[in-house]
């Protein structure tokens, strides 16, 4: 029995978020496939397939899309479909605080302490308080 041509079989769902969660970070770093391909190596229709769900990407090259968008790779690969990106940056959050002096702390922490508050207004603005 000869097995069913890719084009007729039903799409893989898995396959297809993948390709949108990588298009959706592209497009939301403002880069283009082209320059995804330059900066990566990976053939621009190769990115192509990839962010279709067409073409399956291998464990390398989803390394080198994760580097260059700056996420975990394991955000790319939640099941849900509404990844939520901070849960996943916090497990990179070590790894982006290497090397940073003291002084650099303190500013990473008041900004953490600023994008609080700064929440905690819209959110009371969304209330109508």
């Amino acid at each position: 029995m000869t097995p069913e041509p890719a084009a007729l079989r039903g799409r893989d769902p898995e396959l297809e978020l993948l390709g949108e969660r990588l298009r959706n970070t592209r497009d939301y770093l403002g880069m283009s496939q082209q320059h995804v391909s330059d900066m990566t190596g990976i053939p621009r229709s190769a990115v192509s397939d990839i962010e279709r769900g067409s073409r399956r990407v291998d464990s390398l090259e989803l390394k080198k899309l994760a580097r260059l968008y700056m996420r975990p790779v394991s955000y790319f690969l939640a099941k849900e479909e509404e990844a939520d990106l901070g849960e996943h940056a916090l497990a990179g959050l070590p790894r982006a605080l290497v090397g940073l002096t003291d002084g650099d702390w303190e500013e990473v922490l008041s900004f953490a302490e600023f994008l609080k508050f700064r929440r905690a207004g819209e959110q009371e603005q969304e209330r109508g308080e």
